[in-house]
């Protein structure tokens, strides 16, 4: 697995690519082709930039779907993929939301992408999509299996952002981990509470003292808190901060993206 041999040489931080809204969603307002070539740009500055791997996820196809998505979010999802491999040597990840976790797979498959961010990995919770009652693991890993895509890593949320876990209250965040590893995840995700909300020290420490797989922290990160979290995980999943102003909707930001860079390279040269 591309992504899980790079760690073993080191930290990895992967930039977000926020795909327009795909044709048949409603605030699709573009062709697949300006789409496409959006997506392209913006995996052309953070290769150029130097950052570590890249993940596709249709951030505005909202409102989002629960669990499924349609063939044409599945093609359009894998001609992106496509694309951004093409101008890009870096590995590649996909998400497909909301919980279309199989739909994902299919896509990375299909375009030779490195590995899947799924929710719902274990446990069940409710999303502001909607109820998600039943753990994706046994399903998706015989998935995996049935379509031969065992090369494809499974990077999985744990009680993932935008979402009430009142259902597993009495299930501790660590636990919810060691649950996640168990069920054959090959990589957990730690979060704050929504998109662009910054994870706590806390919850990074107490996951990673609860696994032996590789932890991602998957919000919130700047170039102010990244020092904080930095010696604590593996994988650092940024993309708001990327952004004009840090908003996730808007287009990549050279400058911050520069910013983040450097303060990267600053904590490696530190060894870390």
């Amino acid at each position: 697995m591309v992504l899980l041999d790079r760690l073993t040489r080191g930290k990895a931080v992967i930039a977000m690519i926020h795909v327009g809204a795909l044709p048949g969603t409603p605030r699709n307002r573009t062709g697949l082709h300006d789409i496409i070539a959006q997506a392209t740009t913006e995996a052309g500055i953070y290769t150029d930039a130097g950052l570590d791997g890249l993940l596709i996820e249709n951030m505005h196809d909202v409102p989002y779907l629960c669990g499924q998505v349609g063939p044409e979010i599945v093609a359009g999802m894998t001609a992106v993929g496509l694309a951004v491999r093409r101008v890009s040597p870096l590995p590649v990840g996909v998400q497909i939301l909301a919980a279309a976790n199989k739909e994902a797979l299919a896509t990375a498959q299909a375009c030779g992408a490195d590995f899947v961010r799924v929710e719902n990995f274990a446990y069940a919770h409710v999303a502001d999509e909607g109820l998600m009652p039943t753990a994706a693991a046994g399903p998706l890993l015989r998935y995996r299996r049935q379509i031969g895509a065992e090369g494809i890593a499974i990077v999985a949320d744990v009680k993932k952002k935008h979402s009430s876990h009142a259902i597993t209250a009495d299930v501790s965040l660590a636990e919810a981990a060691r649950t996640t590893e168990f069920f054959g995840a090959d990589a957990v995700v730690v979060t704050g509470i929504a998109t662009g909300a910054p994870v706590a020290t806390d919850d990074v420490i107490a996951v990673r003292d609860a696994v032996t797989i590789p932890v991602c922290i998957g919000s919130g990160l700047t170039p102010d808190n990244l020092p904080t979290v930095w010696p604590h995980a593996d994988v650092f999943i940024v993309g708001s901060f990327l952004k004009i102003a840090g908003r996730w909707s808007n287009v990549v930001d050279p400058h911050r993206v520069r910013a983040l860079v450097d303060v990267v390279r600053l904590l490696r040269a530190r060894g870390g």
